[in-house]
């Protein structure tokens, strides 16, 4: 791990420009990690400009550095330096992709299913998150801290645990976060701008998606999804309905969930949660995606209707939750 994180170091000093790119659909810890870097770089020195091909999500408005974010441009000023956070494979960072042949890439990622398409490469899926990463990094780097860093960078810890409620806490996540509470972050905040900060209308599109919940595999196995219909009702986007897939998961009898968004006609991000022995990575690789054993995602391509499209998959996990060893 330190040959990595110090090969990223290194790059970084070198660099005199850089551009800081995060994912599409960016959740708090692409948030996070891309602000925090993107701080702490500004603070050595480093001209630095955060990007992410996505329109930002309005649960993250107002907080610090949030709008200096900027959206894919082809009048973006020329870098030394593009560093991706937080994604598993180049299309997730989606028209900056086309940066990847043109300038030297440096990858920070915690995702067991990366593909390592930088030219230099930090991954380790034995950190909580990629916010946690770089923690790390800033530390080594020496990056003075103030309650706007602090409060950043603790949002995708915070956020990528489940507020502490994962399998992927360890002594070293909460150690991390007292750290950065004792430099000014303030849980009470974070916890109240993610999980109270829902609109009346998000109830109304969750009352949809339990009408089009269904199970198998006895109660093992939970999906739901919505069409560009059921958002365009309630004037909601997707980046509004976010965390479904986890309400599906505390079914007390589900092992594997699933949820399917259609954000345009043709086109569904899945996103798959399990609770305990289920890989649901091996799931999202098998159909072009990737994440972790109990959180990965992919986008499903199709024709027709999203309720039929999602068959394939669904048989997919019934077939696969009835050859597991916990079934």
């Amino acid at each position: 791990m330190l040959r990595s994180m110090n090969a990223v170091f290194s790059r970084l000093l070198q660099a005199d420009r850089i551009l800081v790119c995060g994912h599409i659909m960016p959740d708090g810890d692409c948030i996070s990690s891309l602000l925090s870097l993107s701080i702490g770089l500004e603070r050595i020195g480093k001209s630095v400009v955060p990007v992410v091909d996505w329109k930002i999500p309005t649960v993250f408005e107002g907080l610090p550095w949030v709008e200096r974010i900027e959206g894919f441009s082809t009048s973006l000023p020329e870098f030394d330096l593009l560093v991706v956070l937080d994604s598993s494979s180049p299309d997730r960072i989606g028209r900056f992709e086309k940066l990847l042949s043109k300038i030297s890439s440096v990858l920070i990622d915690h995702h067991a299913t990366n593909t390592y398409f930088a030219d230099t490469c930090w991954v380790d899926p034995s950190f909580s998150s990629t916010a946690h990463m770089v923690f790390r990094l800033l530390k080594l780097m020496e990056v003075p801290y103030d309650r706007d860093l602090a409060l950043i960078n603790y949002l995708g810890i915070a956020t990528d645990t489940g507020f502490f409620r994962y399998s992927n806490v360890d002594s070293s996540v909460f150690e991390t976060a007292a750290e950065l509470v004792r430099l000014g972050a303030d849980p009470c905040l974070v916890a109240t701008r993610i999980l109270e900060n829902r609109r009346i209308e998000e109830f109304f599109l969750e009352r949809d998606a339990i009408d089009n919940l269904k199970l198998l595999a006895d109660g093992k196995f939970a999906y739901s999804f919505l069409d560009t219909k059921d958002f365009e009702k309630y004037a909601l986007e997707e980046d509004d309905f976010a965390g479904f897939v986890g309400q599906l998961r505390s079914i007390s009898s589900v092992e594997v969930a699933l949820f399917a968004s259609e954000y345009r006609k043709g086109e569904a991000h899945v996103s798959l949660r399990s609770k305990s022995y289920f890989d649901v990575s091996e799931v999202a690789v098998a159909f072009g995606g990737g994440g972790h054993p109990k959180a990965s995602g992919f986008t499903l391509r199709y024709d027709g209707i999203l309720k039929e499209a999602l068959q394939d998959v669904v048989s997919f996990i019934d077939s696969r939750l009835a050859n597991s060893i916990g079934s």
